[in-house]
């Protein structure tokens, strides 16, 4: 299980796996006055002492209370025996440097805790202060990552030396769990870089390095070859370097670039703030706007100043609602499905070696891509061997690509796709382990393709369909092994998406379910499990937002407030945007899958008021998106959009006055919101933490509101005041806004918590 993901991360009791420390000559050890300390302290015969940071009670290395506990005592001695001292070099006893700070210290943050804690970073920065001005030479051997907190410290040496391994990364990206560096990231960086190329590069992008790229920015300063090799070289480099000091200690220091109170650089910063609200439109990122603010402030004054000027950003930010619904998603609801919560326990875990792939379309194309990369020999079938070749032709290209980013050889690439055979022949399936049907959208030409597949694999291959809407039931009752037919929902493009919605039918058994959940952790992506239901979970909710921006449309709302309300909400791209990408005729035959399958259930059809727009659009006019020359937007010969399309204004014309921006903005998240409960309620998604983080990466939710069901409980007044809401947008804009019973309800009994 990969948990390395975030600056800042959980603290946890685990299991601790050592990676060798590096050793140099004869020593005398002697440890601080700690039983099982977390920073052993090795005085060489040399003078130099090696401080390995290596806590028993973590699988990983983070900055919690008792790690600051002991450096604090670790500084002092440094301080206190430093003329005995020639030097410090300060490594890692384990496979990371280190991860980062205390995720469960940040959500438990409330307001009553803001002054304690200010004054508890501000401690941290004192001991990395003292460190960095002790008068003798201070280096940090990076081994392993160092993320947030980990290269915070590092920041603090004088020279930081990282071996140079492919999985190794170092960097500041708090800012993807909506924080900002808080031990002086933001200070350092500025004063090494400068203000824009720390901005740029480092603080607002969130970006990991690998080593090669860190030294070429500037954050570490020496690469070396193996952990072996860090040792003796750091020792090398304090020998040569007995007057070591940070360049902002040293008389005449001046920031690289210039300062933001005047000339070039102030014409700069004032772009890039403008930039900075272009790029959001107006959505809740506070912490983006802290971490700009806390750069140009802090190099207007001294480092000390500059600390204190970042900590009063970060506790401001920590101890808000959106930092923890950011980091509740990003990192606790992901840990429990990366760690197989939704995963039936009893199923022992399968690894696949092969992958069939039934159709090589955009999504076929894609998975065969997405699994040839993480190592499966693919077949790839479609009805000709043209087509087939095509979609190989696909995973060329995308290699080709990596390799001109020099994120992959020549050689890797051309083994990537060398794993992918290209068949018109179904048979060809007969040896692979898990088959994918990524056929047209169609019941019963999927049903026609599996009674096919059926015929010519293994008992023990899995059958999973990659359909976005058909129920899986219907689909598995042509095969003649039901209880190995499983869904498995990639999303476009496969390549950069990350989730894949598995669901499961009335028959799924669990060891089938356990199976395409192994095969998605083993594919790097992060599955979701939903029970069987028209349209699953995540295409119910994302329809839900789409007909409701169509709605509004069709109720003169002009197309550009439609999408600047999305925008400043937090999604990524406007619904009328989306809709074109995806072609109108999706919604509606989806629509109309549904209509007919009510029908035949005798049950009621309600219609919505987006649904005359649709036809409208599609039937009279000839819109159909972009793949159809045009939508709601025009787009030039080169498929490039070009602007609203002309006609809109006229076909449906704007009515005065507009709605409110917050209720055009509101309904899209409602309507989501509302579509979500009604599947949990229902069963169809049983976990929150897979209802949010699919909301997240499959859908674009706003990831300021922790997803999708944590906005419930997020919303001013909580449960009860969505309900309220919610009766209000019904009485203006239609019943679908009415809440159900089910959630007025849990409303009035707070401990029901999505």
């Amino acid at each position: 299980m990969r948990r390395r993901r975030h600056g800042y991360r959980n603290h946890h009791r685990a299991p601790v796996t050592t990676a060798a420390t590096p050793r140099g000559e004869e020593v005398t050890n002697v440890r601080t006055q700690v039983d099982n300390p977390i920073i052993d302290w090795r005085k060489d015969d040399d003078g130099v002492v090696v401080l390995t940071l290596d806590d028993p009670t973590q699988e990983v290395n983070t900055v919690h209370k008792g790690f600051v506990a002991e450096l604090t005592k670790v500084v002092a001695r440094l301080q206190a025996e430093r003329e005995e001292l020639s030097g410090v070099v300060i490594t890692s006893g384990k496979s990371t440097f280190v991860a980062g700070g205390d995720l469960n210290e940040i959500v438990g943050l409330g307001g009553e805790d803001a002054a304690a804690f200010t004054a508890h970073l501000n401690h941290i920065k004192a001991q990395l202060r003292t460190l960095e001005t002790l008068g003798i030479p201070v280096v940090a051997a990076i081994n392993g990552s160092a993320l947030g907190g980990g290269l915070e410290l590092a920041l603090a040496a004088h020279h930081r030396l990282v071996v140079d391994a492919p999985r190794l990364q170092v960097g500041l990206p708090e800012v993807g769990l909506g924080l900002l560096p808080a031990s002086g990231g933001i200070v350092r960086t500025v004063r090494m870089l400068g203000v824009r190329a720390a901005l740029d590069s480092v603080l607002l992008s969130g970006r990991r390095f690998r080593p090669e790229e860190a030294l070429k920015i500037g954050l570490v300063d020496e690469l070396v070859g193996s952990a072996d090799d860090l040792l003796p070289r750091a020792k090398q480099w304090i020998a040569e370097h007995p007057e070591a000091a940070q360049p902002w200690d040293r008389k005449g220091f001046a920031i690289p670039g210039g300062s933001p109170s005047g000339g070039p650089l102030f014409a700069e910063l004032t772009f890039l703030s403008s930039t900075l609200r272009a790029k959001t439109a107006g959505a809740p990122v506070p912490e983006q706007r802290a971490i700009l603010a806390a750069a140009v402030e802090g190099a207007q004054v001294d480092i000390d100043t500059a600390g204190l000027i970042e900590s009063r950003y970060f506790v401001e930010i920590a101890i808000a609602p959106i930092a923890k619904n950011r980091i509740n998603l990003t990192f606790f609801d992901l840990q429990r499905i990366k760690s197989g919560a939704s995963r039936p326990a009893h199923a022992p875990v399968h690894r696949f070696s092969s992958v069939g792939v039934v159709g090589a379309g955009m999504m076929g194309a894609g998975i065969a891509y997405a699994a040839a990369k993480a190592g499966f020999d693919v077949v790839l079938v479609d009805t000709s061997l043209e087509a087939a070749e095509k979609g190989r032709a696909y995973s060329a290209k995308v290699a080709a690509r990596a390799v001109d980013r020099g994120q992959r050889t020549q050689a890797d690439a051309d083994a990537l796709v060398a794993r992918i055979t290209a068949t018109d022949r179904i048979a060809d399936l007969g040896g692979a382990d898990f088959i994918i049907e990524a056929v047209f959208e169609n019941l019963a030409l999927k049903a026609a393709v599996f009674g096919e597949i059926d015929r010519v694999v293994g008992q023990e291959a899995v059958l999973g369909s990659n359909t976005s809407t058909l129920p899986i039931t219907s689909l598995a009752a042509g095969v003649d092994r039901p209880q190995d037919f499983v869904g498995v929902h990639f999303f476009s493009p496969v390549d950069r998406m990350p989730l894949v919605e598995i669901i499961r039918g009335e028959s799924t058994s669990d060891d089938t379910l356990a199976n395409a959940f192994d095969l998605v952790l083993q594919l790097g992506k992060t599955p979701i499990v939903v029970n069987d239901s028209r349209g699953f979970f995540t295409s119910r909710v994302i329809i839900a937002r789409l007909n409701e921006a169509v709605a509004m449309l069709g109720e003169g709302v002009p197309a550009a407030s439609i999408e600047q309300a999305a925008l400043q909400m937090g999604y990524p791209a406007g619904p009328l945007q989306l809709l074109d990408e995806l072609t109108l005729t999706l919604p509606r035959d989806v629509r109309e899958e549904a209509r007919a399958a009510a029908e035949a259930a005798g049950e009621s059809w309600t219609a919505h008021p987006c649904h005359a727009v649709f036809d409208r659009l599609i039937d009279e006019l000839g819109r159909v998106g972009r793949a159809g020359g045009g939508g709601f937007y025009d787009y030039d010969e080169q498929g490039r959009r070009n602007g609203f399309w002309s006609g809109l204004a006229e076909q449906f014309p704007n009515q005065a006055p507009c709605p409110p921006l917050r209720d055009l903005s509101e309904r899209l998240l409602f309507a989501e919101v509302l579509e979500a409960w009604a599947a949990h309620a229902a069963g169809v998604i049983e976990s929150s933490w897979d209802a949010n983080v699919g909301s997240l990466m499959g859908i674009g939710f706003p990831a300021w509101t922790g997803g999708v069901l944590r906005f419930l409980d997020q919303y001013d007044g909580g449960k009860a005041g969505f309900v309220a809401r919610a009766e209000q947008l019904a009485a203006r804009y239609g019943e679908r806004f009415r809440p159900p019973a089910s959630l007025v309800d849990a409303a009035g009994r707070p401990e029901l918590s999505a």
